[in-house]
């Protein structure tokens, strides 16, 4: 059995479109309107709802299939864990999870979703929309970190964000300072993790929802299942094999994050300490990327601080961090990387850009990072 697929360009159309693909019509991948998709099938197998490009900003771009029954699963588990139905604002892309999340938790509590215009959230226009929820309704919104900073620095939308009863923050890791700032204004955030394959997020705060189930295998790696998983990769058997897998316990995605369980008040939580690919070797020694953003990101200013590995013909590897703006204090930034996680993880260079290439969902280019920082090359001195 299968049926239609069909290109759905992003705009006001696609939450129809997705109601449509949920109840059982054609389904959909919703593409921006500067780029068309190559290479798609007429059909897809009938239990396939919705297919998503991912960013590819760590490698190549998949094309993500998903079920309606995994879609709503998820809504149907953040609809649990953020304490009832409420209204929507759409802050992010319609063409990646996250924005048709959204849409899809939208048509599950039967809210049309608030919708900001264009492509950015500014203060102005986000506190101006905030003007359409209906009154008396819990209102909900999902932002990436740097949104959230951004709505932070503006008094009006400041206090506005303290109105809503959640803010569901993903997309990358949250710099602690950017959540005590959040904290301090009153704003309840809480963090997302998971991805396309999983439906979106499914572990609030470093707790599964719904029916979801974690574990970590012998080398620490994050692994998900649940009925929220996506059914595979379309036109992709190979990766599918790779990624998702079977056993006694269940269904699972392998999700190639390292983690940990840590111990709190109320129990363990997951914390996603990077990529398991994440990791460069200098002088013969590993060094986790994640672990020097970590401690760059407690630093004030150097927040959204990205490293990556270089090439280098002594170490054979260094770490670079890019950096927005004029983070203060390089040097005293670089002597706590290297007292915390040794000499080997010194950054070598500190390159400051005025604006991080980013994707559209808002994460770091981290390809583009990358090669920028293979361009500008250089070291400083490693004594």
């Amino acid at each position: 059995m299968s049926r239609p697929l069909r290109v759905v360009r992003e705009g006001a159309g696609v939450l129809d479109e997705l109601r449509s693909a949920l109840s059982g019509g054609d389904a959909i991948l919703v593409a921006p309107a500067t780029r068309h998709p190559e290479g798609l099938p007429a059909r897809v197998e009938k239990p396939i709802a919705l297919v998503v490009e991912t960013s590819g900003s760590t490698g190549r771009p998949k094309r993500v299939a998903l079920g309606a029954d995994a879609l709503l699963a998820s809504a149907a588990a953040s609809e649990s864990a953020l304490g009832g139905p409420g209204q929507w604002m759409l802050a992010l892309p319609t063409h990646y999870i996250a924005g048709l999340n959204v849409l899809v938790r939208s048509i599950a509590a039967g809210a049309a979703p608030v919708t900001l215009p264009g492509d950015r959230v500014a203060p102005e226009t986000f506190v101006a929309a905030c003007d359409d929820f209906a009154p008396r309704v819990a209102r909900f919104v999902a932002l990436v970190p740097r949104q959230l900073d951004a709505l932070l620095g503006d008094p009006s939308a400041r206090d506005e964000l303290a109105r809503f009863a959640a803010v569901l923050l993903g997309g990358q890791a949250a710099p602690a300072a950017l959540l005590e700032r959040a904290e301090d204004a009153g704003v309840r955030v809480v963090r997302s993790y998971g991805s396309s394959e999983t439906a979106g997020g499914c572990v609030y705060d470093g707790l599964p929802i719904g029916q979801t189930a974690v574990r970590l295998t012998a080398r620490g790696e994050v692994e998900l299942g649940g009925p929220s998983l996506a059914e595979g990769y379309l036109g992709d058997p190979g990766l599918i094999a790779a990624r998702f897998s079977e056993d006694a316990d269940g269904r699972w995605f392998r999700t190639a994050d390292a983690g940990v369980w840590r111990e709190g008040p109320d129990g363990a939580r997951l914390t996603v300490t990077g990529r398991l690919d994440d990791v460069l070797v200098s002088g013969g020694l590993k060094v986790a990327t994640g672990a020097i953003e970590e401690l760059l990101h407690a630093r004030s200013g150097w927040e959204h601080a990205v490293v990556v590995a270089v090439d280098d013909a002594r170490w054979g590897q260094v770490p670079v961090v890019v950096v927005e703006g004029s983070a203060p204090d390089e040097a005293g930034a670089i002597a706590a990387v290297a007292e915390v996680l040794g000499v080997q993880a010194r950054p070598a260079q500190v390159i400051r850009v005025g604006e991080l290439p980013r994707l559209a969902s808002g994460k770091p280019d981290r390809a583009a990072i990358a090669a920028l920082a293979r361009e500008v090359g250089g070291t400083v001195d490693d004594g």
